[in-house]
């Protein structure tokens, strides 16, 4: 059982990785350099004139730091399709059905969990703006994740009124506490530029985790489906 989870994990985590490394390269990473000017003061967007062009090229390649930045998001995705492959493992014995098209489902409930449901409160933020204290931020990111899944876990499985009045105070209690917050709003990033990162962080994000979900679905359907089939002597 554990060398199955290992394996579809593994090549789940490995594909999707590689992917969502791409979507970043391509989408993400250019917003967070813009930003970069910004934080060092080479680019303004009120006040005086800028020493660089706000429409120059950002997308230059440095083949060191984006073969570790592809490195470590496929790290990152193994170990997602790790947990997502352990508690397909759980739900395949309690009567659900996996496969590459339920995967997706999977997947997408893991978007939820880990991107979107702490990003209603604490959204992805480019450098150089306003931040709160980085381990109550933790804190609080961790705690929301772990709410979230325990109630799309208790929505999907339990399937009763209590579990779902349990699911309705866990998905709301986060948010209804509070992120830490900056005592001050203040940052040399543009508001638009924020924006742009924040939605392109959870398109991709949404994307990556539907894609480690139907990878894992399918890898684990396919060592079930191989270990069910009759051997031949």
């Amino acid at each position: 059982m554990f060398t199955r989870i290992l394996t579809s994990a593994l090549f789940a985590g490995a594909a999707a990785g590689l992917i969502a490394a791409l979507l970043q390269l391509y989408f993400v990473q250019p917003v967070l350099l813009h930003a970069e000017l910004y934080e060092g003061g080479d680019l303004v967007h009120f006040g005086t004139e800028s020493t660089v062009s706000a429409i120059q090229d950002l997308g230059g390649i440095d083949l060191v730091r984006d073969g570790l930045s592809t490195f470590f998001t496929m790290l990152v995705y193994c170990g997602y399709a790790l947990m997502l492959v352990a508690l397909m493992s759980l739900a395949e014995a309690r009567g659900a059905v996996i496969s590459a098209r339920t995967g997706i489902v999977w997947g997408i409930a893991g978007f939820v969990a880990v991107h979107l449901a702490p990003g209603f409160t604490l959204a992805p933020e480019v450098p150089g703006v306003a931040a709160a204290d980085v381990y109550a931020r933790q804190v609080w990111w961790f705690s929301t994740v772990a709410a979230t899944g325990v109630a799309l876990w208790l929505i999907a499985f339990v399937r009763n009124w209590i579990s779902y009045g349990i699911a309705a105070i866990l998905l709301l209690a986060p948010h209804v506490i509070g992120a830490p917050e900056p005592e001050v709003f203040t940052g040399p990033v543009p508001t638009e530029l924020g924006a742009l990162f924040a939605a392109r962080a959870f398109g991709v994000g949404m994307a990556a985790w539907a894609l480690v979900g139907c990878f894992a679905g399918h890898f684990w359907s396919s060592q079930t489906a191989t270990e069910a089939a009759p051997r031949t002597a």
